[in-house]
């Protein structure tokens, strides 16, 4: 009977370790950083009749980024297209982290229900186009205004 125990004991440790093992992998072990190219809503304010969005950006790509520029879709209140645009975060070197800044004319900030990013128009790496900006990609915000991606 002891032994059987010890069987069972073993076959469901097994099967718990690989299980805990999976839900950990995403996240960042602690005191080291995320990796990625993190693009963080961080701010909108009202600013002369423009709405304001301020980005937070930390590449930790391991790679120096030269150009990003990025289709972005605004969508009203209500949840329709309001605009489409290119918003260029310039560049982006590794582990640095860097605000940019985007001013939607003639509208204020209440009338913005999400920021959709559609895609990266162009990535820059070393002089040529690369997929780092879209593969490496994660989007978060600090404020009620959802960004997607």
């Amino acid at each position: 009977m002891p032994f059987r125990r010890f069987v069972l004991a073993a076959l469901f440790t097994g099967a718990v370790v690989p299980a805990a093992l999976a839900q950990s992998a995403d996240q960042p072990v602690s005191g080291q950083p995320a990796t990625g190219l993190n693009v963080e809503l961080n701010a909108v304010q009202d600013i002369d009749g423009s709405c304001r969005l301020s980005f937070l950006v930390t590449n930790q790509t391991a790679t120096a980024i030269e150009k990003a520029l990025f289709e972005t879709v605004i969508f009203d209140a209500g949840g329709s297209v309001s605009s489409l645009s290119l918003f260029d975060f310039r560049s982006l070197p590794v582990e640095r982290p860097r605000v940019r800044q985007f001013d939607l004319p003639d509208r204020s900030c209440a009338s913005v229900g999400q920021i959709l990013i559609n895609g990266a128009n162009s990535c820059v790496v070393d002089g040529i186009e690369n997929d780092i900006c879209r593969d490496a990609l994660t989007l978060s915000s600090r404020v009620e205004m959802e960004l997607l991606g």
